[in-house]
């Protein structure tokens, strides 16, 4: 089944279940997600600065990933965007003390209220697959980041979403999902330059249907050929 769409600020979107607005709040979100997708995302940068002066984070949720962008970073400025007022006014809360350099903006992926040219890091932590008009996003993406800025991508593919498991538990537009090549091509047709050093393809116990039981209880092996359920990427604005 398609899942039910509901019209949000600018565009259509999919609505989270009450499942999955309670795991985003989670230890388990916060530590084998989030930090594990931050700990490989930094070590993909090439040419790592000590600082980027304005961060921001396309679909920050509940606002768990600002306090360690800004720990990690250390921008001068730090933009939290989702389409949920709801979200948006938790994390308002949730990081009261960064309000000094914080900046909370309500809209959509593919409509970025930000000026061209304006970000030096994007962070994009499994956002993606919740959006309807992808290449519309990705084209913001590339709009907003100035030239040689960083867009950190970190993404459940189409095996993962499709999985049993998801469709159970969450809601997403299903029609739009796309394995890990084709996130790659999308990526870099928008313009950006994505090298091979760049990319990494975990297969944490999360993503797969079976949450790694196999392996931790039984000790069996998943294959090495395999259709990807993660990818995470740093991609580069070209100068």
């Amino acid at each position: 089944m398609k899942s039910p769409i509901a019209f949000g600020i600018q565009e259509p979107y999919v609505p989270e279940t009450m499942f999955g607005k309670w795991f985003l709040k989670t230890n388990t979100w916060s530590v084998h997600v989030l930090d594990r997708a931050l700990n490989d995302l930094e070590r993909l940068i090439p040419e790592r600065q000590g600082s980027y002066a304005v961060v921001a984070d396309v679909g920050c949720g509940w606002g768990y990933s600002l306090s360690k962008l800004n720990e990690r970073f250390k921008p001068e400025k730090l933009i939290g965007m989702d389409i949920d007022q709801e979200v948006l006014e938790s994390t308002a809360r949730q990081n009261a003390g960064l309000a000094d350099k914080m900046e909370l903006i309500c809209c959509s992926s593919s409509a970025l209220n930000l000026e061209d040219n304006s970000v030096d890091l994007l962070f994009c932590h499994q956002t993606f697959h919740h959006l309807i008009h992808q290449d519309r996003a990705i084209g913001e993406f590339f709009r907003v980041l100035k030239p040689g800025g960083i867009l950190l991508f970190a993404e459940s593919t189409r095996r993962y979403i499709h999985s049993w498991i998801i469709r159970l538990l969450f809601r997403h537009p299903m029609d739009v999902q796309k394995t890990a090549p084709e996130y790659l091509s999308l990526i870099r047709e928008a313009g950006f330059a994505v090298g091979q050093e760049s990319i990494s393809y975990p297969y944490l116990w999360w993503s797969r249907e079976d949450l790694g039981i196999m392996e931790r209880w039984f000790g069996v092996r998943p294959p090495v050929e395999r259709e990807e359920t993660l990818i995470n990427l740093v991609a580069v604005k070209p100068i």
